[in-house]
This record gives C-alpha cells, structure tokens and sequence, in this order.
C-alpha cells in the first residue's frame, strides 16, 4: 500500500512559479519538479480544499496553472472539527493567529491518515522546534504527526 502525502500550497507554487533568480530557491524549484514527475506516483497523494483555496489565489494566470496542476488530485474537505483543532494550535500559541491555514494543513493532513505532509514552508510547517508542539496538541486529541518534510527529505525513498 502506497504511503499518504499530503501536498501543501507552497509545493504547487513551487511547480509553477517562473524560474527564480535565487539559486537556492532555483534549486527548490527543480526539486520540487523532480519529486513530482519521477518520485509523486510512488505515493498516494492528497490534498485538501484550504490547498485549493490558496492556490486559488493571486495571478489569474498562475492561480490557474495551480489549479490545474491539483486537478486529479483527491481534494479533503475541511470540517468544523478540523478548524476547531486548527484554532487549538493557535490559541496554545503553537502558531501565530496568521498561521491559521499552516495550522489547518497539520491538522487536515493528520485526519487523513497521511503519512508525509509535503512542503517548503520551513517556518510554520518543516520546523524542527514546532514539531514536538505539533505532535503533543494532535495526541491530546487522538491524532497522530504525519511526517512533516520538504522534496529535498523525500526524494530516493
């Protein structure tokens, strides 16, 4: 059986994002490419209607490549309950009251059985000192941390 990956907004830019000047964020940008056309059908890859809402945003040409890109890709709606673990995550002050999308994509993840939340967002998400939070806000409520990475961590499973 296939593993979850749950695939957060900042991978879909990442795909469709006009090659950066940065080379570091260059090298991202190809990761991110790699993983998705040799590494994606290894997996069983879901992401949620918060993903899409994002992507739904900003230029009207890129908002669409976006969503195209996610089309075939099984889309979880998000509850109330699931808001509600996600306001949990902000008033434990896990995250910052701006985070509230980071922290639905940990939760949305989470009650999807995925095992891997795949992302760039190193600083609300793929953040080694939030992990621990993270981890003990969904165990109080029954939930276990998926795996939290980057295509770089993935990547030659």
């Amino acid at each position: 059986m296939k593993k979850i990956v749950y695939i957060e907004t900042t991978i879909i830019s990442y795909l469709v994002a006009r090659p950066s000047r940065d080379l570091l964020l260059a090298a991202h940008q190809q990761l991110t490419r790699d993983w998705w056309e040799q590494e994606r059908q290894n997996y069983a890859c879901i992401t949620s209607d918060e993903v899409q809402r994002e992507a739904s945003l900003g230029e009207l040409e890129m908002s669409r490549l976006r969503l195209e890109l996610i089309r075939d890709v099984p889309i979880i709606l998000t509850g109330p309950e699931a808001r509600q673990l996600a306001r949990g995550i902000l008033a434990e002050g896990i995250l910052p009251p701006m985070a509230f999308a980071d922290a639905l994509h940990v939760v949305v993840a989470a009650t999807s059985g995925a095992a891997i939340l795949l992302t760039w967002n190193c600083r609300h998400l793929a953040n080694p000192h939030l992990l621990p939070r993270f981890r003990r806000h969904l165990e109080r409520n029954g939930l276990e941390l998926p795996e939290i990475c980057t295509p770089l961590e993935i990547t030659g499973e």
